[in-house]
C-alpha cells in the first residue's frame, strides 16, 4: 500500500482537464442506409444518433463529405458538394443540428491537398496545382509517385498535389472550412497534414506558411472550432503539430501501436510520453482502430480478452478516447498495399457494413460493395457469427455490453473521463498499472497483458470493475479513490 500513497501523494499539479469526450469516427457509407439504396448517408446516421447516444459517445468524426469519384470521398471533384449518395447541404445541416441537440459534437474529415482531373481546378485553376514542367502541362504526381488512381468500380481518374503556396488556395481553403463552420460543424479531421507535403521537398514549411495562417483565420471566425490533425508520420508523437501547425489535437499512433503490443515496456514509456508530456489545453486521441488500420479484433487474433484490454486502454487511459464504428462488435477486417491489385478495394475489409443484424442482412444495411469484387467473395461479414448489434445486446457478456460499461464509468467517474494520468509502477511484469487523478476523485486501473492469472495484492480504494481477489487472463481492475485531493 505504501507504494500507492507515495505515487498519490507526489501528484501536485493538475494543469488544464481533458474534455468530457468520446468520439464515433464513422465511414458513413457503411453506417446506415435510410433510402433502401445500399449507401450508408446522412440521414441513416441521423436515425442511428438514439444507438450512439446510448452507447456513451458524445462526437461524431465523419470521413470526408465532398463529392469524389472515390467511395472513399478522399480526392475531390468538387469541394462544396455534398456527395448525392450521402443527401443534400440541407441532410447535412439536419444532421448537425440533431447532434447539437443532444449536446454532442460533429466533426468533419477534410482533405484539400489533392484534387483529381474531374475537379474545376485542373482547367479553369491550373496556377492551383504543382507541375513538374513550366509549361503547366505535368502536374506532379502524389504520395508514392501515383499521377493516377482506380477505383474499386474501375474508374480511373487522374490526380495532382495542390499548391498550398499559392495565396488564392488559402483563400479557398478559408471559404472552404468557413462555408462547413456555418453549417455548425465543431471541428475538423486534418488527413494527412504535413509539413514538407509528400515528403517531397516542393511544399516546405507548411506549417507555418499554410497551416498556421489557416487555422488562425477559421478561429477569428468561431474561437471554439477544435483541429485535429492527422499527422502522416505515424511513428511521431505529434508535438510540432501543436507547436508550429497550431492544432488542437493529434491522433496518438505511438501509443496505439503500443496498446496493440501487450508488452508493459513499451505500453508505459508511448503513454508517459504521450499522455505526460503535452503541452497545456492540448490532447491526444487516443483509438485503437481506424479507417486506414486493421480491425483490432483481426489484429488480436479474435482473442476476447485482448480485444477487452484494448476496449479498456482505449477508454480509460486519457485523452480523447475515439471509437471506430463497429469496433464495439469486434468487427473483423484487414486490408493492404496492393492486395486486390492497383485499387482503392484494397481497405474496403476495413470498411464494411456495420452489423446490425444476425443474417447480417434487413434494413438499414449499408451493402454498397455487394457483388463488385474479390473483397466481396472474401468478405468478414458472416450470419450469426456473433459479432452483429442484434446478438450482442442480447448476450451481457459480450463486448459490446463491455463497451457500454466502460463508458457508463467515464460518465460516473470525473476521473476516468477528464483525469489526468499519471504512471505507477508495480513489479509485476505483466500487470500495467496507472492513476487518472481529477480533482474530485482519484481512479486505479491495473490490466493484466498476459494470457495467465496474475497476482496482486495491493488493491487500494474501492473496486468498482472487474475481478475482486485477482487479476484472471487480459482481465481489468479499475479502484476508485474518493476526496484525495479536496
Amino acid at each position: 500500500m505504501v507504494r500507492f500513497c507515495l505515487v498519490l501523494c507526489y501528484f501536485v499539479s493538475f494543469g488544464a482537464s481533458a474534455q468530457n469526450e468520446v468520439i464515433y469516427h464513422v465511414f458513413e457509407r457503411s453506417f446506415y442506409d435510410a433510402n433502401g439504396d445500399g449507401q450508408g448517408d446522412l440521414r441513416g446516421l441521423r436515425l442511428k444518433l438514439d444507438y450512439l447516444q446510448d452507447l456513451g459517445v458524445t462526437a461524431v468524426l465523419l470521413t470526408p463529405l465532398y463529392s469524389s469519384a472515390f467511395y472513399h470521398n478522399y480526392f475531390a471533384d468538387d469541394f462544396f458538394k455534398i456527395d448525392p449518395s450521402y443527401g443534400s447541404m440541407a441532410d447535412f445541416r439536419d444532421l448537425v443540428r440533431d447532434i447539437h441537440r443532444r449536446k454532442m459534437k460533429i466533426y468533419l474529415d477534410m482533405e484539400t491537398q489533392y484534387v483529381t482531373d474531374s475537379n474545376a481546378w485542373w482547367t479553369q485553376h491550373k496556377d492551383f496545382l504543382v507541375y513538374d514542367d513550366s509549361a503547366r502541362t505535368r502536374p506532379s504526381p502524389i504520395i508514392f509517385g501515383a499521377t493516377e488512381l482506380k477505383g474499386y468500380d474501375g474508374k480511373v481518374r487522374k490526380v495532382a498535389m495542390v499548391d498550398l503556396y499559392n495565396p488564392g488556395v488559402l483563400a479557398f481553403n478559408q471559404r472552404l472550412f468557413g462555408y462547413f463552420i456555418a453549417a455548425g460543424v465543431d471541428g475538423f479531421r486534418l488527413d494527412h497534414m504535413m509539413d514538407d507535403l509528400d515528403w517531397k521537398g516542393r511544399l516546405t514549411d507548411l506549417f507555418t506558411r499554410f497551416w498556421a495562417p489557416l487555422l488562425a483565420s477559421l478561429r477569428r471566425i468561431d474561437p471554439h472550432i477544435i483541429f485535429i490533425a492527422e499527422q502522416a508520420n505515424w511513428g511521431s508523437y505529434g508535438f510540432e503539430y501543436f507547436s508550429k501547425g497550431t492544432v488542437d489535437r493529434v491522433f496518438a499512433f505511438r501509443l496505439a501501436g503500443a496498446i496493440q503490443s501487450f508488452n508493459k515496456a513499451a505500453l508505459t514509456a508511448a503513454a508517459d510520453s504521450t499522455l505526460a508530456l503535452l503541452p497545456p489545453g492540448k490532447e491526444q486521441v487516443v483509438f485503437i482502430e481506424n479507417h486506414d488500420m486493421d480491425r483490432f479484433a483481426t489484429r488480436v487474433g479474435r482473442d476476447p480478452g485482448k480485444e477487452r484490454v484494448g476496449a479498456a486502454l482505449n477508454l480509460l487511459l486519457g485523452g480523447i478516447p475515439s471509437i471506430y464504428y463497429g469496433q464495439e462488435l469486434g468487427m473483423f477486417g484487414s486490408g493492404g498495399f496492393n492486395k486486390f491489385g492497383v485499387t482503392d478495394a484494397n481497405d474496403i475489409p476495413r470498411r464494411e457494413a456495420f452489423e446490425w443484424y444476425a443474417s447480417d442482412t434487413g434494413r438499414g444495411m449499408a451493402l454498397w460493395y455487394k457483388g463488385s469484387g474479390a473483397w466481396w467473395d472474401s468478405t468478414n461479414l458472416k450470419p450469426f457469427d456473433g459479432v452483429s448489434l442484434e446478438e450482442e445486446e442480447r448476450d451481457t457478456a459480450s463486448l459490446w455490453h463491455y463497451y457500454v460499461r466502460l463508458l457508463a464509468l467515464r460518465r460516473q467517474y470525473p476521473a476516468l473521463a477528464t483525469g489526468q494520468y499519471v504512471a505507477v509502477s508495480n513489479p509485476n511484469p505483466y500487470v500495467f498499472t496507472f492513476f487518472r487523478v481529477s480533482r474530485a476523485d482519484a481512479a486505479l486501473v491495473m490490466v493484466n497483458l498476459s494470457p495467465l492469472e496474475q497476482r496482486f495484492p495491493l488493491r487500494p480504494g474501492r473496486r468498482i470493475f472487474g475481478p475482486v481477489d485477482v487479476l484472471p487472463p487480459y482481465g481489468v481492475e479499475v479502484s476508485i479513490l474518493k476526496d484525495k485531493y479536496q
